[in-house]
């Protein structure tokens, strides 16, 4: 018996009754791209092994254990994107898009890393990701989390998000207080556990991240980032924090918040939730000045965020939406009924573009065929039968309302939908 044929694990089908909400989080963010002019960019799924070693760096997680990682038949070493930000400066890199300019960049699609399956977290999931290149200025990051704030106030989520911040600082502070942290940790270097003891002279900022409950007590205790930042950096976050004041937009200093990358610098930010467990971050950003200079380019600002549209879509599910539903539904019967249905159909979908207008197809009683309309959840029923034919009319039947079905000429038909629709 040959085996059952299913999805890879952590690799999900998204199907039609969950496809709205996806595209209700893709439509709400195409429009607020549109709004704060970032054009869209659509890089390859499968990008050359060394952009992400280069990129994310061979010791992180990503790059040792999670990545989808295989040779071509050319014996090059291939992977399926973990992330964006790295295929995005990749392109920007290769067509001169960095150049002595400013580019306000947006992107979706699906991103891949084996890791443990749970809820919000897969090994296919779908980011919708900001990149801002050539800015230094705080303004840019006030920017893009104002943008990620209108996000959230389309899709009626401001209420479920808070906003956490962070600085970095530069690279040559950020450094030193690496040897501050090493320092720090090592001294207690029994009670760190075995991912943290490996990160521990290699990234150990991702040491603050851990939530191991067992280190809790250690990470607490340990020396702040913020004691390492000198006057232009505080400057540069005191800016940042004004900005986002002024606009209303509420936010925790948070000093516990890193990034475990070397190219990030200055600002660092989340927005997280409660509703969804240990898997509360929504949307992730910063500033990374040194990741096209490390990829080869010339030093140049960059400022982005990534959003996981899974963890949005669960969200959404926890409220009350509505889905678009099919105006009407054309029922018929006979051959010459069949013909002008076909023709109904097509000038209607000219008359009245945004509505949807479902033809029966296939046949069957007038009764079967009612039961199809309302499953579609279409609010009328259109009736070609042998004596609508012959006199030239439409018979209209209510499936939303308790209202007696009615017969109406074809030619005042668009009138009464437009008018009831």
């Amino acid at each position: 018996m040959s085996k059952k044929l299913q999805a890879i694990r952590g690799m999900h089908d998204i199907l039609p009754d969950k496809t709205p909400l996806w595209q209700k989080v893709e439509k709400t963010m195409f429009n607020v791209c549109q709004q704060y002019g970032y054009s869209e960019i659509r890089m390859p799924l499968v990008e050359s092994t060394d952009l992400f070693c280069r990129s994310i760096g061979e010791v992180t997680d990503i790059v040792e254990k999670e990545m989808y990682t295989f040779e071509d038949r050319n014996g090059n070493s291939l992977s399926l994107r973990p992330e964006g930000t790295a295929s995005c400066v990749r392109a920007g890199l290769e067509h001169g898009l960095f150049y002595n300019q400013v580019q306000r960049l947006w992107y979706q699609g699906p991103m891949f890393r084996h890791e443990r399956p749970q809820k919000g977290r897969y090994r296919q999931f779908h980011q919708i990701g900001v990149e801002c290149f050539g800015m230094s200025g705080a303004e840019i990051e006030a920017e893009i989390i104002l943008m990620s704030a209108r996000l959230w106030k389309q899709l009626g989520l401001a209420e479920e998000l808070s906003l956490e911040i962070n600085s970095l600082g530069s690279s040559e502070e950020r450094l030193a207080y690496k040897d501050i942290l090493v320092n720090y940790f090592e001294k207690a270097e029994e009670q760190l556990d075995e991912d943290s003891k490996r990160r521990l002279h290699t990234n150990p900022l991702r040491i603050l991240d851990s939530k191991n409950p067992a280190m809790q007590g250690l990470i607490e205790g340990a020396p702040q980032l913020a004691n390492s930042l000198g006057a232009e950096s505080i400057e540069h976050f005191n800016q940042l924090c004004t900005y986002l004041s002024e606009a209303g937009i509420n936010f925790t200093h948070n000093p516990r918040l890193v990034r475990g990358l070397d190219y990030y610098s200055h600002t660092v930010f989340e927005w997280v939730t409660t509703a969804l467990g240990s898997q509360g971050t929504v949307c992730a950003g910063g500033r990374y000045d040194g990741l096209i200079n490390q990829l080869g380019g010339k030093q140049t600002p960059a400022v982005g965020f990534a959003l996981g549209v899974e963890r949005l879509v669960l969200l959404l599910e926890q409220k009350e939406y509505s889905v678009t539903k099919p105006l009407a539904y054309i029922v018929h019967q006979s051959e010459a009924a069949g013909q002008i249905a076909i023709h109904l159909a097509e000038t209607l979908r000219d008359q009245m573009p945004e509505q949807g207008f479902v033809l029966h197809c296939g046949g069957g009683s007038l009764k079967s065929q009612f039961k199809k309309a309302d499953k579609v959840g279409a609010k009328f029923a259109l009736i070609l039968g042998e004596q609508e034919v012959e006199q030239n009319q439409i018979g209209i039947k209510f499936l939303r309302e308790r209202i007696e079905q009615q017969q109406i000429p074809q030619n005042k038909l668009k009138d009464f939908l437009t008018n009831n629709s």
